[in-house]
């Protein structure tokens, strides 16, 4: 049965579960823009950022819902690009999921930057040494190469498809290279600045977007009543499992690299060996749920056929990756500059010391506003658009053909 045609539809979406998850992502929703109001009204001191953390939780969850994004977009293109075809009925749901992720980590930028009445004005005042004034046009035309990807898959462009799915991943690429160098290129932060930060950015990205999109795709054909092969998921584990170990190289050299220089010994004993809640986060959140126990779940045999275990996986990289995206953010900012080496600089705005920071409620409920958003518009997309495959099973005769 050779080169059996996929059938997409919209989901009837009628059902009183359907309703209901809409209704409560709705809510949601709600909450993150009242919490977003609030801050433009009273300002960042209602919640937990101040003049010396300036970047908050809304800043983590603009780098995680990238870095989600750019993974998932990679995953639709596997059957265009890398000719894994027994992927392509999931390219649809896979680059709508992208485009909505990035729109979501847009909004976090943009809610929690104070002034959204001047979104324009990076567009108009360019800056070709400013990694922010680089990045706004990176993110708008990502999001424009995944619509213009939707629209040629649904009128089937096999050509343009091909096309665009080299372009949309050449773009991923660039896209969380821009967000790294956001970090890695800040020479006066000795736990931003790493060459190293870019590459790493991508892999967790890889790595964090097939962690969704098992999740998700698995969820949705659930929900939908929608035949999904468990041989999918678990093809996906196995890319997981590889994408976790180039993770892990990376993280390594970049710690051993930073911890060579004696000039970092006190920021990289902050980290690793202060036993505060950094380090908590660092070796509990992002070595162990985001590394070390999903690669042993998904390396070990009894484990890693397993559809549920490969789902626990992808929802300790989820949780892991957001705590890498925390470390990557705060601890930066926490700890004081060396303005002066040699010299100890003390001052009545914190000046000279470790800040404390701790994610606000407020904060809390911006993030999960806006995520709750973005699989908002995703379940009105699913209803709407002719995103699912009747079904997603393996043809044998076509899985892996080189198109």
């Amino acid at each position: 049965m050779a080169n059996m045609k996929t059938k997409f539809s919209a989901i009837g979406g009628n059902s009183a579960g359907f309703r209901l998850l809409v209704v409560m992502l709705g809510l949601l929703s709600l909450g993150g823009f009242w919490s977003a109001y609030m801050m433009y009204l009273h300002g960042h001191h209602i919640t937990g950022m101040t003049n010396a953390i300036p970047w908050g939780f809304p800043i983590v969850m603009a780098v995680y819902l990238i870095g989600l994004s750019a993974g998932s977009l990679v995953l639709s293109a596997l059957s265009s690009v890398f000719g894994r075809t027994e992927f392509k009925p999931l390219a649809r749901i896979s680059a709508l999921l992208a485009a909505l992720l990035l729109i979501g980590a847009l909004m976090c930028i943009i809610l929690d930057w104070g002034r959204p009445d001047r979104i324009l004005v990076p567009f108009f005042s360019m800056n070709p040494r400013s990694m922010f004034s680089l990045n706004g046009m990176l993110y708008s035309a990502y999001i424009g190469i995944c619509f213009v990807y939707l629209w040629a898959m649904f009128n089937n462009r096999e050509k343009l498809v091909k096309l665009l799915g080299y372009t949309a991943v050449f773009w991923a690429v660039l896209v969380h290279s821009g967000t790294g160098a956001i970090f890695g290129f800040v020479g006066a932060r000795e736990l931003y600045s790493s060459p190293l930060l870019p590459p790493s950015f991508i892999a967790a990205a890889l790595s964090s977007g097939t962690a969704l999109m098992i999740m998700v795709l698995y969820g949705t054909f659930k929900l939908t009543g929608r035949a999904l092969d468990d041989e999918l998921i678990r093809r996906l584990g196995l890319y997981l499992a590889a994408f976790i170990v180039v993770v892990a190289y990376l993280v390594f050299i970049e710690n051993v690299t930073r911890s060579y220089w004696p000039g970092n010994y006190a920021v990289q004993k902050f980290l690793l060996l202060s036993g505060n809640k950094y380090s908590l986060i660092f070796w509990i959140g992002m070595i162990g749920c985001g590394l070390l126990f999903p690669f042993v779940i998904l390396a070990n045999p009894a484990t890693g056929k397993s559809v549920k275990w490969i789902l626990f996986a992808s929802a300790l990289v989820v949780i892991g990756v957001l705590a890498e995206r925390y470390i990557i953010v705060i601890p930066g900012q926490v700890m004081p500059m060396e303005m002066f080496p040699g010299y100890h600089i003390a001052g009545p705005f914190q000046d000279g010391r470790v800040i404390d920071y701790c994610i606000s409620p407020m904060e809390i409920l911006f993030g999960a506003g806006i995520l709750s958003f973005v699989f908002f518009l995703y379940a009105l997309g699913l209803k709407f658009f002719e995103m699912m495959p009747d079904k997603a099973v393996i043809d044998e005769g076509t899985a892996g053909e080189k198109k």
